[in-house]
């Protein structure tokens, strides 16, 4: 054999090899890493688990009808990270999924977690949207990585501290937060709103997002005789704080954003919780022609869980469902390249229209009110 000849044979071998290399790797499916925080400890674990979930279904979803992003079958992975609602915790949470080399992030629960460990996930290029996270402060911060599915808590509390006065009247409010970013932002434009609305603050009161006893404060605050009483915080707070003030003997409506407003929260309460003496607020919410949609999700999420939808499922699964969507839409899941397709993206899901403004923030947010009856949550209407 010639020499030409001898180097046609290998360059045509190396050929074979490199096209069966690159056949082989085309059959392997592409794996994409989502990484998921929320609280899977400590008090506020039953809503973690719930968004978890939310996320998860999403995922077993997705990969059961099958993703291809730019003609090549993709196999999504959910890493969940538990933050226990600590901020250092979901830090370190953000920082190991960073390390993980994940595709976008849906998370955290909280605005207290979510806020910090937002700066590293930019400094990383990675997206993440927040299905839960209220505070305005959360995508204000200036990164063009944030997201979130729920109107801000600049809205929440607001419409909150207007009902107080226009619709039940209030003329004196107490108003207690937990002094977490969460519950101290929404306590604090509730209490704008209410004074804005002609209501006076009678009693300004802290507690701790794991307190238990609250008979020093709500002492005082029944010497006060508010109408209304505002809880910035967690349901795990807020039903022992109810109970306790019906030993009390106070009668005053309570009030409460979308911490407070889960199904849990009678029975936190003991039971002791009655009808109407609830008024709180969801943010999110969806119009008529929406609900068969979102019914439909309630009911497929019970079959798979056994559990019912506590409050922010809906929006994890949509907030995955949008960001694998932006992939298939932008033929790559680098988040440097769907990243611009995220920004700009509507995409129908079973809470409604899903699009972002240039902040982040969810475009024309809902929030859903309600109170209780018979120990179950009954809606009051959906607000825009």
């Amino acid at each position: 054999m010639s020499n030409s000849s001898h180097r046609l044979g290998c360059i045509a071998a190396a050929c074979l090899s490199l096209s069966l290399s690159l056949s082989a790797q085309a059959a392997e499916p592409l794996v994409v890493k989502i990484g998921h925080v929320a609280a899977l400890s400590g008090p506020a674990a039953h809503l973690g688990r719930d968004n978890e979930n939310g996320a998860r279904m999403a995922i077993d979803e997705l990969n059961a009808k099958g993703v291809k992003i730019d003609g090549r079958v993709v196999r999504l992975q959910l890493l969940a990270e538990d933050d226990a609602g600590d901020p250092k915790q979901g830090t370190a949470a953000a920082q190991k999924l960073v390390d993980h080399k994940v595709n976008g992030v849906v998370g955290h629960l909280n605005s207290g977690t979510a806020i910090p460990a937002a700066r590293l996930y930019a400094d990383a290029g990675i997206p993440q949207i927040a299905p839960s996270v209220t505070h305005p402060r959360y995508t204000r911060q200036g990164f063009k990585t944030t997201f979130r599915m729920v109107a801000d808590d600049a809205q929440l509390g607001g419409t909150l501290g207007r009902y107080a006065v226009q619709t039940l009247k209030a003329r004196s409010i107490a108003v207690i937060d937990d002094r977490t970013a969460y519950g101290q932002g929404v306590a604090a434009e509730f209490e704008q709103a209410a004074k804005a609305a002609g209501a006076t603050i009678v009693r300004r009161e802290f507690t701790h997002d794991k307190a238990t006893d609250f008979t020093g404060i709500l002492t005082g605050i029944k010497a006060a005789r508010p109408d209304v009483i505002f809880y910035g915080g967690m349901d795990a707070v807020a039903g022992p704080m109810l109970r306790q003030m019906r030993q009390l003997g106070i009668q005053a409506k309570f009030m409460g954003g979308d911490g407070v407003c889960t199904g849990e929260l009678p029975k936190l309460a003991s039971g002791q919780l009655p009808d109407g003496q609830v008024v709180c607020a969801i943010a999110g919410g969806v119009d008529a022609a929406q609900r068969p949609v979102l019914d439909q999700f309630k009911a497929d999420f019970k079959k798979k869980f056994g559990a019912d939808v506590q409050i922010y499922s809906p929006y994890t699964y949509d907030a995955t469902q949008v960001m694998v969507a932006a992939m298939v839409k932008a033929g790559s899941a680098d988040p440097a390249k769907y990243l611009p397709v995220l920004q700009k993206i509507s995409h129908p899901g079973v809470t409604g229209t899903i699009a972002f403004d240039d902040k982040g923030d969810i475009r024309n947010g809902a929030l859903t009110l309600y109170t209780f009856k018979g120990g179950l949550r009954q809606e009051l209407g959906v607000v825009r």
